[in-house]
């Protein structure tokens, strides 16, 4: 297949596929498809509510057409799926958006297409569990009729600088022809260029130990943290410190929540369980980054209780409850583990974010955000999510929010030591 004469298709226009398909609708007929008709009606009219691409940027798309209806789909040759990869409550792979897209896909699939996953999952998991969709609803055979790749997302929500053009991409496919079409694909738009893994196993394989590695530095720093606590040394000082010496990383201790550095661990440990093997690091990891909003909580209370404040009844403010800073992504945020927690307390939270939506929030955890705070009202403040305005607004205006002995604490370490009363 000559790539250059095909019409892609992207399955989901979520915070992946959005940027991708844009991207390739700059030089080529792309179909946008995205079940949510929604999403769709919203893209149509110049507007992406997840504030990743403004208006200008949509429009620079001029070879892209948006679309939910199936038949659409028909038109392309190669399909590209962007779906979500999230866990249930058990914490174990949730493959049903993988499933249904592939579901999707097999319906319209046609003798020598191809198709492209970009969602993580565990090493395998394309062609052991989607393989056998398209195979079942298309009629077709793997490697014979149609043919798979893979490319691993690597899309930072929020980030203007380090965007998909800018970051170089792994590319792999299920035969070495194929490999080769994929990477020429992805070379024709990815400016940092392109890296063609050996297999399909392989690339999987790596995305997931990419996010793995990070959510276990940030467990470290997360324990040092809770272990400089004890021993009353600021943390962000001692980072500071040691980050002189030229090959310190410098990760640092916080709510490690979102769709992937707190989700994608849990796809390699139930993977390596499924083949026998029960994992001693990444899990402890996990442990220690899933239990430190309750430590935020418990380190509030503990300094409120110490300023004589009556801690059932209390009120606090919590600033932030995206999954992380200058982002709109309420998914598996970790910042609602604090706000629980505080009430498991018998504190009553009020919530602010200038960057949730508040219908979400309402939806997804219960939670009506505070639009505009009422100053002098609260007996401790918490600021979780370190968005830039909170940063333009300034310490002071924060701790404004607060009464004459409130409790300020500072996660993001954002000011400096001696304006907050606890900082991670």
């Amino acid at each position: 297949m000559e790539f250059h004469d095909t019409q892609v298709a992207v399955i989901g226009l979520g915070y992946v596929g959005l940027p991708l398909a844009v991207e390739f609708g700059k030089v080529r007929p792309v179909i946008g498809f995205d079940t949510n008709e929604e999403r769709i009606a919203e893209l149509r009219g110049g507007h992406d509510h997840t504030r990743e691409l403004d208006a200008a940027e949509l429009a620079k798309a001029e070879f892209m057409t948006y679309s939910c209806d199936l038949e659409a789909l028909r038109a392309a040759r190669i399909y590209i799926v962007t779906v979500p990869t999230p866990i249930d409550s058990h914490k174990r792979p949730d493959l049903t958006p993988l499933i249904k897209a592939s579901e999707t896909v097999g319906k319209v699939l046609k003798a020598g297409d191809i198709v492209i996953y970009e969602s993580t999952v565990y090493p395998g998991a394309t062609e052991e569990d989607c393989v056998p969709v398209l195979e079942r609803v298309s009629g077709l055979r793997f490697n014979q009729d149609f043919f798979c790749g893979y490319s691993p997302e690597r899309i930072n929500p929020g980030d203007k600088q380090h965007r998909l053009t800018a970051i170089r991409k792994v590319t792999a496919g299920s035969t070495p022809e194929t490999a080769e079409t994929v990477d020429a694909l992805y070379a024709s738009i990815i400016e940092a260029g392109t890296y063609k893994a050996e297999s399909i196993r392989v690339a999987e394989a790596a995305k997931v130990i990419e996010n793995t590695q990070r959510d276990l530095n940030i467990a470290l720093v997360n324990e040092l943290s809770i272990i400089f606590n004890r021993m009353g040394i600021d943390t962000e000082a001692v980072l500071q410190a040691a980050g002189t010496k030229w090959n310190f990383l410098p990760f640092r201790p916080g709510l490690v929540g979102g769709h992937c550095i707190g989700v994608d661990p849990y796809y390699l440990t139930y993977k390596a369980e499924a083949i026998g093997y029960h994992s001693q690091v990444i899990l402890a990891g996990r442990r220690i980054n899933d239990g430190m909003g309750a430590y935020v909580a418990g380190q509030m209370v503990k300094k409120m209780l110490q300023r004589r404040i009556q801690v059932n009844g209390a009120r606090v403010l919590a600033l932030g409850l995206t999954f992380k800073e200058n982002c709109p992504d309420l998914r598996n945020t970790r910042a609602i583990d604090v706000v629980r927690e505080l009430r498991e307390y018998g504190v009553e939270v009020d919530v602010h974010d200038p960057w949730a939506n508040a219908a979400e929030a309402r939806a997804a955890y219960d939670i009506d955000l505070v639009a505009m705070p009422e100053k002098g009202k609260y007996d401790g403040v918490v600021l979780l999510v370190a968005h830039d305005s909170y940063r333009t607004d300034g310490v002071k205006h924060l701790r404004a929010y607060g009464t004459d002995s409130h409790v300020f604490c500072d996660i993001k370490s954002v000011f400096a030591g001696n304006e907050s009363d606890f900082r991670l």
